[in-house]
């Protein structure tokens, strides 16, 4: 035990000091680092892989100088877009881009610089990388926080699934001797004691992050309160707090009533280990499984397992070197032995099945991140070849253990060692000979079982250095995408659009807008997006000129792939209204990835776990089915039960599904009628004279007229073309013939009269 309190805070002190970075990271960056502009950005944005905290991520404009020009923060529409408006007239020379994301799954905050030039690159201008050395503070409250976890659910699992099974009496409080019953109490409170202390010490690193500034400021300013209540690393922390409490009231009740109510004890210890597994499943909510891209909410399932299956693994083995020296202290010889070995193979067994989650699940949470052979050169895939030496070591000192326990897997291994005879005589009984004297050391489970301790101590503390290093950043990172523009020439007016960065999401609609090779400065410029194909088109945004001639707003209106119109009304001066349009084909190309697509791989790793489950609970069923004495009459009515209750689910789901279909298509109809007319400028002149030729009549109910004007904004134009064709209310059909093209015609000349209550443009 002394070698072990050395090694513990030298193990620390070393994980404290090795360098590892946060593990959130930009997708995408308008404008790229070190990028030449002809001419200033009109608005920074910079993608993250996973959600912001709105009030503690910053981003700022600085000139080459150093002096602050603007400030933004994240986008209201999309947490992990950070944002900034750039000021007009920008000089040409050298921007300094400082960001400052905080990540909402974990609260890490990552601090770095990029630069863009605006004219001519200048020499001497460098941004600054994210400082990706550790935070001691954060490692080692990670370390005491998983340590205390692992002990709190390995101890109670310890109880309920090995100590009482296999020294159990119904005659004692709580099911084992009262010595016993102590350490364990005493295990599992100095392990909540733990996780207070770790818990504190993360609020103040996490509100030190956040703030910027020292723990004395933190607790003086009382920082830490809000980060507690504005944060969602303060909600996980909030409700690791509560579950921590109501664990120590549920401790308190089992000692108030183990005299007056025995067996009252065994059923809280049993509801303990439920405890602990929620703490464990609390912790997924800030791992990196939360911030997969692939079935996040399985990722975070599995992540789950496989924490599980390793506090059991770890926290037993802890829990158990510190029950074992007082539970067999009244105890010597023969009788020692015997109670020695009631308790090992139980645990060696289930061990055992732990491993087998462990290897099964860790290879799906490897496969969330590692999708090519260089992601394994990556400081993430270090961090976990760390990691693994580290589990091999357990496996080995446990496989020995297994072995311990059963002499004939000693011999089996006595003659796989042997090789057949391959090797010479005297290499043979050497390797023999140390095989056993490693049994022989093993056997006595005191020394080997301390030695064990060491080794799970600094797995956790691996574990806790790779919850703290940057997952692979995936491949489509490294793709370039171009901004696409286009540009008209209507009357007079030059008109150049631009959709930034041109995919699903939040993009920046730019306008440029000239006349006769003159930046237009003052006119009002508005700007609709609409999917044709559904029939859907946005509000029309009142855009905002940020220089001369250069009007912008964004928006999240394109939700597909395909076919998008921009409408852009120039209205001048003098109230004269000039249309130009632009069709756009949208692709993927400039999509910010927001989810994976599961491969084959993946589905063969689950089904696997899934029968290694079942295998597991098999067991359990049959001791169930015997109970019950099942009958073959009786067996078939259980499977029919079954098989009818699992198709009734499936059938339920189907029919919620299609009920979901039906009330989305209630709500949004896909068109009938598919406006294959682009409203450009030609097009509402068309339509102007054949609405005056063909629907003048519908000047004769100006009232009916008017409300179909009024509701303009929400009438799709399958209703318009159905109403020129069918007529509405006491509107009668346009008459004479038209063919489809001078319907839309009209259509798109008749939506012009709607009245604009246009929503204030989305950049800040």
């Amino acid at each position: 035990m002394k070698r072990f309190n050395l090694i513990m805070p030298i193990f620390i002190f070393i994980v404290m000091i090795l360098p590892v970075s946060a593990h959130g990271y930009i997708v995408r960056s308008i404008p790229e680092d070190r990028t030449t502009l002809q001419r200033p950005p009109t608005r920074l944005q910079y993608w993250f892989s996973e959600g912001l905290e709105t009030r503690f991520s910053e981003i700022h404009l600085r000139d080459q100088s150093g002096a602050i020009i603007a400030t933004g923060g994240v986008d209201e529409q999309n947490s992990t877009l950070l944002t900034l408006q750039v000021p007009p007239n920008l000089s040409d020379g050298a921007y300094i881009v400082e960001l400052r994301p905080a990540f909402a799954s974990d609260g890490h905050v990552v601090a770095e610089s990029r630069v863009f030039f605006v004219g001519e690159e200048v020499a001497g201008v460098e941004g600054q990388a994210a400082d990706d050395t550790a935070i001691p503070l954060e490692v080692l409250w990670r370390t005491l926080m998983l340590m205390a976890n692992t002990l709190i659910f390995g101890v109670t699992a310890l109880y309920s699934m090995v100590l009482f099974p296999a020294w159990g009496s119904d005659n004692q409080v709580g099911g084992l001797p009262p010595r016993v019953m102590r350490r364990l109490r005493n295990i599992l409170i100095g392990a909540l004691g733990l996780a207070v202390v770790a818990n504190i010490m993360a609020l103040i690193q996490q509100s030190m992050a956040f703030f910027n500034v020292s723990a004395i400021q933190v607790v003086e300013q009382n920082l830490w309160q809000v980060v507690q209540i504005g944060s969602r690393f303060g909600d996980v922390w909030t409700f690791r707090m509560v579950l921590l409490m109501f664990t120590a009231i549920l401790i308190f009740v089992s000692e108030y009533y183990r005299e007056l109510i025995p067996r009252f004890v065994r059923g809280i210890w049993n509801g303990l280990m439920w405890m602990g597994a929620l703490l464990i499943g609390l912790s997924m909510v800030t791992s990196h499984a939360a911030g997969s891209l692939l079935l996040p909410w399985i990722a975070m399932g599995v992540n789950w397992l496989h924490a599980l299956a390793v506090a059991f693994w770890v926290g037993g083995i802890m829990a158990l070197i510190l029950i074992l020296p007082i539970a067999l202290a009244p105890y010597e010889g023969t009788v020692r032995r015997q109670a020695l070995m009631a308790v090992m193979p139980r645990f060696s067994r289930i061990i055992t099945l732990m491993v087998g989650i462990v290897i099964v699940t860790g290879i799906y949470n490897a496969l969330n991140w590692f999708v090519t052979p260089a992601d394994l050169a990556t400081s993430y895939g270090k961090s976990l070849g760390v990691k693994l030496i580290m589990v091999l070591l357990l496996l080995v000192v446990g496989g020995l253990h297994h072995i311990a326990l059963r002499p004939n897997l000693a011999v089996m291994m006595e003659r796989w060692l042997a090789l057949g005879g391959i090797l010479p005589m005297s290499l043979r009984v050497r390797i023999i000979d140390g095989f056993y004297k490693l049994i022989g050391y093993v056997s006595t489970f005191s020394r080997s079982l301390q030695l064990e301790v060491v080794i799970v101590v600094m797995t956790l503390g691996t574990v806790s250095l790779l919850s703290a290093t940057p997952i692979p950043e995936p491949d489509f990172l490294q793709t370039t995408v171009e901004t696409v523009t286009l540009t008209q020439t209507v009357s007079d007016y030059t008109v150049t659009s631009a959709v930034i960065p041109g995919g699903p999401g939040v993009n920046t609609y730019d306008t440029v807008v000239s006349q006769a090779d003159e930046t237009v400065t003052s006119a009002t410029v508005y700007l609709q997006m609409v999917n044709p194909v559904t029939d859907h088109r946005s509000n029309w945004y009142s855009t905002e000129q940020v220089e001369d001639g250069l009007y912008v707003t964004a928006g999240d209106d394109i939700d597909a792939i395909g076919k998008w119109w921009t409408l852009i009304d120039v209205l001048a001066d003098n109230g004269v209204t000039t249309r130009v349009a632009f069709e756009w084909d949208i692709n993927d190309d400039a999509t910010v990835l927001q989810s994976r697509d599961p491969q084959l791989i993946h589905l063969i790793v689950l089904l696997g776990l899934l029968g290694l489950l079942s295998w597991i609970a098999f067991p359990t069923l049959k001791r169930l089915y015997l109970k019950l004495e099942v009958t073959p009459i009786t067996g078939m009515i259980a499977i029919g039960v079954t098989v009818g209750s699992i198709g009734l689910l499936i059938i339920s789901a189907q029919l919620i599904e299609e009920q979901q279909r039906i009330y989305d298509l209630t709500l949004n109809p896909p068109p009938e009628h598919v406006n294959t007319v682009l409203p450009d400028a030609d097009s509402l002149e068309r339509g102007q004279v054949l609405y005056s030729d063909h629907c003048a009549i519908w000047q004769d109910e100006p009232g009916d007229i008017q409300v179909l004007i009024n509701q303009l904004d929400a009438i799709q134009d399958d209703f318009l073309y159905d109403t020129m064709v069918n007529g509405w209310r006491e509107l009668p059909a346009c008459d004479g013939y038209l063919s489809d093209t001078q319907r839309w015609d009209i259509i798109n000349y008749f939506r012009t009269f709607e009245v604009r209550d246009t929503p204030s443009s989305t950049t800040d």
